[in-house]
């Protein structure tokens, strides 16, 4: 059953891995949704799918956390007070004022001011972060460790953030300091066994928010983010609905990374 608020759905697990997945989300606060231009409001850059994609773990006892609303209501992997995660790069906000396509979020063209930043991070950020943490804390002390894998996705071709066609399957440890050295490599391991995908350890997607501050392998507690390119998946052009057949060769992919991430320990 799902343990369910207007923030996230959460499905506990009994294992010592989580699966988020904070950028699924198509919420939008009534209010909000009237302030919004008639393309934002399609909420085009959602990670469309993800937590369907990994819907298998919670048969294996691993738990799966997923967002509910929207990141144009407020980016769960950004940092809270805004600082950038890539410096000098054209990066997203807290509560993003522009989509990745450049076009204005706001009927007005104006960003969220620091007021209503720092409310949306109360009503939302903040509490999502708490039941992270918390179960993050929960499952370290019943095991002695923890794993936290960030689901995420994204257009294989975003110009405002890269240039040309992304690799299939990003899988990124914040230059290896979010997770034990040879977890990464076996995870690497893992999404290198079919070569249907291609595949980047570290490359434009190193982790967001979620891997760098969760990640702390010294305290036990190893993150990693895996960033897909959503044609791997998915029309790209026309996101609705899931298309179940061309997922499956990836969610066979995922499904090996989830197994050799619970083989390991410390």
């Amino acid at each position: 059953m799902s343990n369910s608020t207007a923030l996230y759905d959460f499905f506990p697990g009994s294992l010592p891995l989580l699966v988020n997945v904070p950028h699924c989300g198509t919420g939008l606060p009534q209010a909000l949704a009237a302030r919004m231009t008639p393309a934002a409001l399609a909420v085009p850059d959602t990670d469309w799918h993800v937590e369907k994609l990994y819907d298998f773990v919670t048969g294996l006892g691993v738990g799966l956390m997923a967002a509910k609303l929207s990141r144009y209501v407020v980016d769960l992997n950004r940092d809270p007070e805004g600082k950038p995660l890539y410096p000098g790069a054209d990066n997203t906000e807290l509560c993003p004022s522009r989509s990745f396509g450049n076009q204005p979020v706001y009927l007005d063209g104006s960003s969220v001011t620091p007021a209503e930043m720092a409310e949306r991070r109360a009503l939302y950020w903040q509490p999502y972060h708490d039941r992270l943490a918390a179960e993050l804390a929960a499952l370290k002390a019943r095991h002695g460790f923890v794993l936290l894998l960030d689901g995420h996705s994204i257009p294989s071709m975003v110009p405002r953030f890269f240039e040309g066609r992304l690799p299939d399957l990003n899988l990124g440890t914040n230059d290896m300091q979010s997770c034990d050295a040879g977890l990464a490599a076996m995870a690497y391991a893992a999404l290198q066994r079919d070569a249907r995908f291609s595949h980047v350890h570290n490359g434009r997607f190193k982790g967001g928010y979620i891997t760098r501050h969760y990640g702390r392998p010294a305290d036990g507690m190893h993150a990693l983010q895996l960033e897909l390119a959503e044609i791997c998946y998915m029309d790209e052009a026309q996101p609705q609905p899931y298309d179940a057949a061309r997922a499956a060769p990836l969610i066979d992919v995922l499904r090996g990374l989830v197994e050799a991430l619970l083989q390991w320990r410390p």
